[in-house]
């Protein structure tokens, strides 16, 4: 009996593993704004503030992050992102959001643990930066360790920073190895891009799937 319990305790570890992360809200561009380091340079334990609550950025204001520097446990890896205070923009859930483009493309990214063969499931909101021509789609990609997992696209027509209009987005993988690295990355080119807010990743347990 005792073995069982230890079994079924396991499992939930393992379905606790990749916690939900936390809510958004996004900017318009503004030439002058740096960056802030901040944050772990490691593999965090597990997946945390898929919401970009950290650091706080003040009202109605955003920030932006260059390459290399730390949005909380994020990293951006390539090109420049801001950074979304309260206020600013409709939040898909919390307070503040990223706009994976500042002047360019950007991409940001997440190292956190993870169990090798165990599949996990990510979802998150999806939106664009309502300013500029909406004739130009908000395009990017959603990466696991590098490999391209899923594209996204969000047309920004009639919608405004009171309403967003958020998308939910979901897609599974399976891990390879103790760590995984899932990244979000722009690939529209100039000042406006797309939003990413409420990102979430869970592990299935033994006795369910992933869909």
């Amino acid at each position: 009996m005792l073995s069982v319990r230890t079994h079924i305790a396991a499992a939930v570890a393992a379905c606790l593993l990749a916690g939900a992360g936390t809510a958004v809200a996004a900017p318009s561009h503004v030439a002058g704004k740096t960056g802030q380091r901040s944050g772990p340079t490691t593999a965090v334990s597990r997946f945390d503030d898929g919401s970009f609550e950290y650091p706080t950025v003040g009202t109605n204001t955003f920030r932006t992050i260059g390459s290399g520097q730390p949005i909380g446990p994020w990293r951006v890896t390539s090109g420049a992102v801001d950074l979304i205070g309260a206020g600013f923009w409709q939040a898909a859930e919390g307070d503040q959001s990223v706009d994976l483009n500042a002047t360019t493309a950007g991409t940001v990214a997440q190292t956190f643990t993870t169990t090798p063969g165990r599949t996990y499931t990510v979802t998150y909101s999806l939106a664009g930066n309502p300013e500029g021509s909406a004739s130009l789609p908000r395009t990017g990609r959603a990466l696991v360790d590098g490999q391209n997992f899923q594209d996204f696209s969000f047309d920004v027509t009639g919608r405004t920073r009171a309403d967003m209009g958020y998308v939910t987005r979901q897609f599974t993988f399976v891990a390879n190895n103790g760590t995984t690295t899932l990244a979000f990355a722009s690939t529209v080119g100039g000042s406006y891009g797309p939003v990413i807010d409420d990102v979430r990743v869970h592990a299935c347990c033994p006795d369910s799937c992933c869909r």
